[in-house]
């Protein structure tokens, strides 16, 4: 039995304010698509069957070096970040699993916590390790690292906690473990650059060897931070390079945040695909470094060109194409829910706007080194406003027109309020 968050009712009655509106603004839409030839209600039936997942821990305000400054009704254990998460689905109707992060989402009974997530129309995503900071009783510390540590108990100790996270995760319905290690340093000389990717591959071997048959392990790489010298898997290159050596279920993860100004990350894309090691993409903005702001905040025609090779390369599967996409955000100043309805948005958009690409004339440009010609055909595709496509997807699926409007006019954020306890102050995304 599903017990959403938000009434039916509600969501009803704000999008009859809009229903005349949107057929309009669809069918004018339509009118023009069909003008190059493509059909609109088949561009409507792909996005209707895209999806993106949501963090667990990104339904809470995160927080800087410095502070986390955490607003009324902000989540305070894994039974509340469902409910704000299942606010998001019932909305946006794109986002139907949530990536949970151990221990941060720990409980005592999995299968209860599964079907309490089903009850609220929400499955399970990935599941991400913590070797990144220590928890309270913990034997050994991850100061100096964990996967990559020269202790052979404290990498034991990650290794053990990596297949902890799969045994949950099968209890959860999950085939993702997704691996992230802060692992590095911070001064030259530190740390043998090679005898510790040793130790990590050998460490991750372990982890790998724990696999069901079904599962996939995403090695996620990330340029700095904590460690500001070097980091043990630091870029798309040593990603590949330790996905190669683990095996065939060994993936890539890319996050739009964990590259160097400037990069070229739609080509890492391609490239990933070329060799059969794309698994996963964690969506998000960046202006500085990781600054894990809103996906399409601040360079939403990087976000295009990203979907513009992913598109591209489900087109041409090769080795096969399934990607685990997750929206990967840190909302210091919004309502992490209001970020997280705009961001599925931005994301889906996006993908819209990529399916609307002349795959022939672009190809054909390409071909014949037309530059100019190549360049326009992703510019008409980026230019053109897919919102109407968007809002009839989610009404069909039971969503809002304006995701926006219908969250406030819930005034889910200010019930909660009333009813959680206050989170304290601190530092940190948890």
């Amino acid at each position: 039995m599903t017990q959403l968050p938000l009434s039916a009712d509600l969501i009803a009655e704000a999008n009859a304010r809009h229903a005349e509106a949107l057929d309009e603004d669809y069918d004018a839409l339509g009118r023009k698509l069909a003008r190059t030839g493509i059909d609109i209600d088949a561009v409507l039936g792909r996005v209707a069957s895209f999806s993106v997942a949501v963090p667990s821990w990104g339904a809470g305000r995160g927080g800087t070096r410095f502070a986390k400054f955490p607003i009324p009704g902000e989540p305070t254990n894994i039974h509340e970040k469902l409910e704000d998460c299942a606010v998001i689905n019932q909305l946006s109707r794109v986002t139907p699993r949530v990536s949970p992060h151990f221990p941060w989402d720990k409980v005592s009974d999995f299968a209860a916590l599964r079907e309490e997530a089903a009850a609220l129309g929400l499955g399970w995503d990935a599941v991400n390790s913590n070797t990144f900071q220590d928890q309270p009783g913990q034997a050994h510390t991850y100061a100096n690292g964990s996967l990559s540590a020269q202790d052979t108990a404290t990498r034991q100790q990650a290794v053990e906690h990596n297949i902890e996270c799969i045994e949950i995760g099968q209890q959860l319905g999950s085939t993702d473990l997704t691996v992230w290690v802060g692992d590095g340093t911070n001064f030259p000389g530190q740390q043998d650059f090679a005898r510790s990717l040793d130790r990590y591959l050998d460490a991750a071997s372990q982890v790998y060897a724990a696999l069901p048959d079904d599962w996939r392990m995403l090695l996620e790489h990330k340029m700095f931070e904590p460690a500001f010298y070097s980091t043990v898997i630091s870029d798309w290159g040593s990603s590949i390079l330790a996905a190669q050596e683990l095996g065939p279920k060994a993936k890539c993860l890319v996050d739009l945040g964990h590259h160097a100004p400037n990069v070229n990350i739609e080509q890492i894309v391609a490239r990933l695909h070329r060799f059969g090691k794309l698994g996963g993409f964690h969506f998000n903005d960046s202006k500085y470094g990781d600054d894990d702001l809103d996906s399409g905040s601040i360079n939403p025609h990087q976000l295009f060109l990203v979907f513009n090779e992913l598109v591209e390369a489900e087109l041409n599967p090769r080795d096969g194409f399934n990607p685990s996409y997750m929206i990967d955000q840190s909302h210091n100043v919004t309502d992490p829910i209001e970020s997280m309805l705009s961001s599925a948005e931005a994301i889906t958009g996006c993908f819209a706007k990529a399916l609307l690409v002349d795959r022939d004339a672009l190809h054909a440009a390409q071909e014949s080194n037309d530059t100019m010609m190549a360049f326009q055909a992703l510019r008409r595709a980026y230019s053109i406003d897919v919102a109407p496509i968007l809002a009839k997807a989610r009404v069909a699926a039971g969503g809002a027109i304006d995701v926006l409007e219908a969250y406030r006019l819930s005034q889910y954020r200010a019930r909660k309020a009333q009813e959680r306890r206050a989170v304290g102050l601190g530092a940190g995304i948890v």
